[in-house]
């Protein structure tokens, strides 16, 4: 397609980052490739931007912008974030007014922070505007929220209840009324249908680089030893991991060697290390805590078999990604932005029932990999190729540039 003037805004954009700030650097850095690009983002992203001193980083034009020192007293943490990010929108949107009396730009693409349901004031100005790929439509399922604490009810019920507010916000009913809406799921797709968005799109959230996927491929498959199941994510209720300690409680009846590592930290690690040793498998379950480097984190992932990442709802999870780019299957729900990547072919997505039900598929998909090497083995290269076929980067720019181009036909 022809070379735009693209504005771009990326809140959360910052190199060397997982998460929003990866993701907002990634679409960045590829639809720099193929366009003139503006990019708002946050002035505390400036000096791990500038310090990469990479040729496209460059070429790009930065708008560094911060609330004044007197608006953030609140922001401390992750606690009042989203406050501060609804009022910086609104600071972005008068940066972005008035550069449009300089430029004038093709198309608007909002790509940072990726919840539908928090809007994009950049909707607001006469251009063709895409807003995505964002996710915040998927749920815990129904059944699975009797296998929480009565706080985690809570906590889920607050996050339906801001969700549903969003559809009474003028500035979201303008916003992506006028849109092309690019959902990170089906789930948000359907959630975000009752604004009416002029197009609709289904793409990943994020994806991984040519070199990235290279990386993960040089990863060797496990040989020999104990079959070791891992999981890499905050332990946080959300991720599910009482689900998976309880059915890998269930697997040690047939394999007492095996063994399960779960890495990083988080609030509920008391609970989940209490919840081993009370179903009898404390002794066979590791936390390991946050690893020091990436590359820790890859020796731990090179001496294990399988992923289990039974997150009760994610927009994407990018773990499920870079497990299968090392040659690795994925054990997951079939809810969200994981059952969009695995397979039959290069996993199992077990669907999740009752929570008895539930724990009992995942110790049979657990028991299903143990028992068979070929399996894994195959699961594993099937998953390589799955992800250098549809998860790429410069695979999602294309797409990305697909959508452009319906969406300045439709304008």
């Amino acid at each position: 397609m022809k070379k735009l003037k693209l504005l771009i805004s990326a809140y959360a954009c910052e190199p060397g980052k997982g998460s929003e700030p990866g993701v907002g650097w990634s679409w960045v850095a590829q639809m720099s490739q193929f366009h003139d690009l503006w990019v708002i983002t946050r002035a505390n992203n400036r000096e791990a931007i500038e310090k990469t001193n990479l040729d496209w980083v460059r070429k790009v034009h930065w708008i560094y912008f911060d609330l004044p020192p007197r608006l953030t007293f609140w922001k401390k943490g992750s606690r009042g974030v989203h406050a501060y990010y609804y009022f910086w929108q609104i600071g972005a949107w008068l940066k972005a007014k008035k550069l449009l009396r300089e430029v004038s730009f093709d198309l608007i693409h909002h790509v940072t922070f990726g919840q539908y349901w928090i809007p994009s004031w950049l909707g607001l100005l006469e251009r063709p505007f895409v807003f995505g790929p964002v996710g915040g439509g998927e749920d815990t399922p129904q059944p699975l929220l009797a296998s929480l604490t009565p706080k985690q009810r809570q906590h889920e019920s607050l996050r339906t209840l801001l969700r549903n507010i969003a559809r009474f916000d003028p500035i979201a009913n303008v916003t992506l009324g006028r849109s092309t809406f690019v959902a990170a799921t089906e789930d948000t797709l359907s959630q975000a249908k009752s604004f009416r968005p002029k197009l609709e799109f289904v793409l990943p959230q994020c994806a991984m680089t040519r070199e990235e996927i290279a990386t993960f491929n040089h990863l060797r498959p496990k040989s020999g030893g104990p079959f070791r199941l891992i999981s890499i994510g905050r332990l946080v209720h959300w991720k599910g991991y009482h689900l998976s300690i309880l059915a890998f409680a269930k697997l040690l009846k047939s394999i007492p060697d095996a063994e399960y590592w779960l890495i990083n930290q988080g609030p509920e690690q008391e609970a989940l290390e209490r919840l081993a040793a009370e179903a009898g498998c404390g002794d066979k379950i590791k936390f390991l805590g946050r690893m020091k480097t990436l590359q820790d984190v890859y020796a731990r992932l090179e001496q294990s078999d399988v992923l289990v990442h039974p997150a009760l709802h994610e927009a994407f999870g990018n773990v499920c990604l870079e497990t299968m780019a090392s040659g690795r299957p994925v054990i997951c729900f079939n809810r969200g932005g994981p059952a969009l990547q695995v397979t039959p072919e290069t996993g199992i997505a077990v669907e999740p029932g009752e929570v008895e039900e539930s724990v009992e598929r995942l110790t049979e998909a657990m028991q299903r990999l143990a028992d068979d090497s070929q399996l894994r083995r195959s699961m594993g290269e099937n998953a390589r190729r799955r992800v250098a076929d549809h998860f790429s980067w410069e695979e999602m720019a294309v797409q990305m540039n697909t959508i452009y181009e319906k969406t300045l036909a439709q304008n």
